[in-house]
């Protein structure tokens, strides 16, 4: 059984605040100082032609549609019972009407995968302002093909506008915006929290989406980049999941990546990460943005297993 909860008190005043940003354009809008690589349409343009002339275009497109399915198991002592084995989806940056053929092929492997709920984190569509209807057929593509026992939740990113919320939830979304969803089993229960865009918008309200939930709970907490990790740890957040990053998108050997985006150390930018007793985990997303290319970070679904950990004897 899920059970949606109400948002804190300060979300109506966060919502205003992203609907004045949306509506203003503000493509110079700058969060905690940084400079954004999505607004750059010459840096686009420079690595596009750039790989052209170094014959390295088409292999970067093919690297871009090359998504990677990864198994992880992770072990929890406060897991509730029920939720030993719970199986989860979690996929971020989707970007589907930035690169031809992405869709069809995300649409496939999702299709194949046997879990309780599919997370997507956010970053629908690949631009950072205009219309946002030429993402809605992709999305609806997509999730007419899906088929989990919970259903399909999501959260926004930083490419995001309010009203595509609205349209996806009319596809059959579930979407968290600083909110909490409330997962129960056998009596038992495990929240997933879902926060607004803390990158670009500054309007994720962690304190307001757990006013409703259990301080001891078992916690997820669903963000779309993993600047908030020092805020989640003192939560006692359990387990972080979040993207953004791309993982550099084009990764140099030994160099890594050259912009990540993310006001935060860059062990947390790939990958699987552990803050104290916090695990969290940064996709390195399904789609692409700015050019439609990978180099050494392969596209990914993660599959992620929950399991219940017996504790230490003291």
């Amino acid at each position: 059984m899920i059970r949606l909860l109400e948002p804190g008190p300060g979300s109506k005043d966060l919502a205003k605040k992203r609907e004045a940003l949306e509506l203003s354009h503000w493509e110079s809008f700058h969060d905690r100082g940084r400079w954004h690589l999505e607004h750059s349409k010459a840096l686009g343009g420079f690595l596009n032609l750039g790989l052209k002339i170094l014959g390295l275009k088409k292999r970067g497109i093919r690297n871009a549609l090359d998504l990677r399915v990864n198994e992880l198991d992770l072990a929890f002592t406060g897991l509730p019972d029920s939720f030993d084995g719970f199986r989860m989806v979690f996929v971020s940056d989707l970007h589907l009407d930035a690169l031809a053929g992405l869709t069809e092929r995300l649409s496939a492997v999702l299709s194949g995968i046997k879990a309780d709920i599919c997370l997507l984190g956010g970053d629908f569509r690949a631009l950072v302002s205009g219309p946002t209807h030429g993402v809605y057929l992709h999305m609806n593509r997509l999730l007419s093909s899906l088929d989990f026992p919970l259903g399909v939740v999501g959260i926004m990113g930083n490419h995001d506008f309010y009203e595509e919320a609205l349209e996806l939830r009319r596809m059959g979304m579930t979407f968290l915006i600083n909110q909490a969803l409330e997962l129960e089993k056998n009596g038992q229960k495990i929240y997933i929290v879902g926060l607004d865009d803390t990158h670009y918008y500054d309007c994720a309200d962690l304190r307001g989406a757990l006013e409703k939930v259990p301080f001891d709970a078992f916690k997820l907490l669903m963000v779309h980049s993993p600047e908030l990790l020092h805020e989640a740890g003192a939560a006692k957040i359990d387990l972080y999941l979040c993207g953004h990053t791309h993982a550099g998108q084009l990764r140099l050997p030994w160099l890594g990546a050259l912009i990540l985006n993310a006001k935060c150390p860059r062990k947390y930018t790939w990958g699987l990460w552990q803050k104290a007793a916090m695990w969290g985990y940064t996709s390195s997303g399904a789609g692409v943005t700015l050019v439609p290319i990978r180099f050494n970070c392969p596209p990914e679904v993660l599959v992620l297993t929950l399991r219940k950990a017996s504790k230490k004897a003291g």
